[in-house]
């Protein structure tokens, strides 16, 4: 399959014998490392930057929910229209042209005079950033073709995606307090720039040489598809199982199964048929749903834990969140080396899920004033999920067809969406409907709903009648936080039984080629 792709790499020194990757390969790494970086940063870089934008720019609460939300919406529905475009017209040309797209939606959000300009510029960048996740991805794998080379490159990979969406809650906290608001966009000009000038130089240019005629009907339907689920599975945690957001799942899957039939019907679809039934493809795109359903779960309680259980100040809260990234460092190059010796994969996968199984474990533990065990529990968390991250990716990119792998890669971008969605819809729904339980039904009515309601409640009640009420919402919260947890070690346990079954027999069938 290698071959048939068409493939144009510039030549000259530091580059290595045919097969390794050498100098210059790694030094394209570190390229590619930057968009995909700051695109992972900007999922979170407007937390502190909302109350300076609704100063300026006044918006209403329907456009301080879209500047919020918008980015994350485009990204989501565009990723799978995005990787089969990339291995169309070629993931180097695609790539560069979401950074200069990224590039200047950043400027134009910076410098943005009105609520519906930063809208629009948030929209943009949601574009830009389908275009470099997939593109990034289909590039590693097309520059490491030896396998431990590769394993490393998508260690690499998973390590920065991962850490880059803690990184910018604490970026957009420490740029506010010394700049303006638009000074969180403007950090993505010098990265987007540098990769416009190294790309074309550095970064080999691949495309599927046979691609066929592109479904445009897919894109509509695809999109269909992923923007009611998102949506709805976005909204359950805060808002509660709402018709709306009901009917918005129930819409979103009626459409994916149109999706799906067209799939299996056009002669040149958006996702061909052929790669979801690769060998060891599938498994690995429904493990990574539910390794992003466990860490993004997960994120929705610890997040608020610091701040409305500990009290602590939002950029306080976000620096302590960066704690547990430091174990990422560890894990990725730990679970490499045990691959390398020769380790099988589906053991590896399957200790990664026991680790996050362990994290949780511990987070049931918690209570009103657990701040290291919560920082330790999240911190193994972030070890299972890099373990298991890095090698699914790693799986999936090895076995799908190198002309396919802009779409495989936006396959897997795509179950992450779902998969976080997911584990904050359920995850946060076991913790609300705790936390209603155990509030007591004298409490006031606001403040049995969610822990910032009965928050601010309490700040308008005298003295120690608010005292009681914040204590009472305070141990309410934890022992929805306990029973989350609890319901993901079970998840996550039966993943790692899972991985081990599925995936230990792929590891037989690669060893009996």
């Amino acid at each position: 399959m290698e071959n048939s792709t068409s493939t144009t790499n510039p030549v000259g020194a530091g580059s290595a014998a045919p097969g390794r990757a050498g100098r210059r390969e790694w030094t394209a790494m570190g390229v590619l490392m930057l968009p995909l970086l700051l695109v992972s940063m900007d999922v979170s870089v407007l937390y502190f930057a909302a109350p300076a934008i609704s100063a300026d720019l006044h918006p209403s609460g329907t456009q301080q929910l879209w500047i919020f939300d918008v980015y994350g919406f485009v990204l989501a529905g565009l990723l799978m229209t995005m990787g089969s475009l990339g291995d169309r017209i070629g993931r180097r040309r695609l790539l560069l042209m979401g950074a200069a797209a990224f590039g200047g939606a950043s400027l134009l959000a910076a410098y943005a005079d009105s609520a519906e300009t930063l809208i629009a510029a948030r929209a943009i960048l949601g574009i830009g950033g389908a275009t470099l996740m997939p593109s990034t991805m289909a590039l590693v794998r097309t520059m490491f073709t030896d396998p431990a080379q590769r394993a490393k490159a998508i260690g690499l990979w998973s390590g920065v995606m991962t850490g880059g969406i803690a990184l910018g809650s604490v970026m957009s906290g420490v740029l506010v307090e010394h700049f303006w608001w638009g000074s969180v966009f403007l950090v993505n000009l010098p990265a987007m720039a540098l990769l416009l000038v190294l790309g074309p130089v550095l970064l080999p240019e691949s495309r599927n040489p046979e691609p066929g005629r592109f479904d445009w009907l897919s894109v509509p339907l695809s999109l269909a598809a992923v923007l009611p689920v998102i949506y709805g599975l976005k909204e359950i945690p805060t808002e509660g199982w709402h018709p709306l957001y009901v009917v918005s799942i129930a819409v979103g899957l009626l459409f994916a199964a149109l999706f799906v039939r067209r799939q299996r019907t056009s002669a040149s679809p958006l996702i061909p048929p052929a790669l979801l039934r690769g060998r060891g493809f599938a498994p690995a795109l429904v493990l990574n749903l539910v390794a992003a359903f466990a860490m993004l779960g997960s994120a929705i309680f610890t997040t608020q834990y610091l701040q409305s259980v500990l009290g602590k100040s939002p950029l306080a809260a976000a620096l302590w969140s960066l704690l547990p990234s430091v174990f990422i460092g560890v894990a990725g190059p730990l679970t490499a080396a045990l691959v390398q010796r020769g380790v099988n994969r589906g053991h590896v996968v399957a200790g990664g899920f026991v680790t996050m199984a362990a994290g949780f474990s511990a987070l049931a533990f918690t209570g009103t004033d657990s701040l290291w065990l919560v920082l330790v529990g999240a911190g193994v968390l972030a070890c299972g999920m890099v373990a298991i991250s890095s090698q699914l990716v790693d799986l999936a990119m090895g076995t799908a067809p190198v002309e396919r792998a802009g779409t495989a890669s936006s396959l897997l971008e795509t179950s992450t969406e779902f998969g976080g969605a997911l584990g904050m819809a359920v995850l946060g729904s076991i913790g609300t409907a705790v936390y209603r339980h155990e509030m007591p039904s004298a409490a006031p009515a606001g403040a049995r709903e969610t822990l910032g309601d009965a928050l601010f409640t309490a700040a308008h009640l005298p003295g120690r009648a608010g005292e009681a009420l914040v204590a009472t919402a305070r141990e309410a919260f934890t022992t929805g936080f306990q029973a989350a947890a609890i319901a993901g070690a079970v998840v996550t346990a039966l993943a790692a039984v899972g991985a081990a079954v599925t995936l230990r027999q792929v590891e037989i069938r690669e060893d009996e080629n």
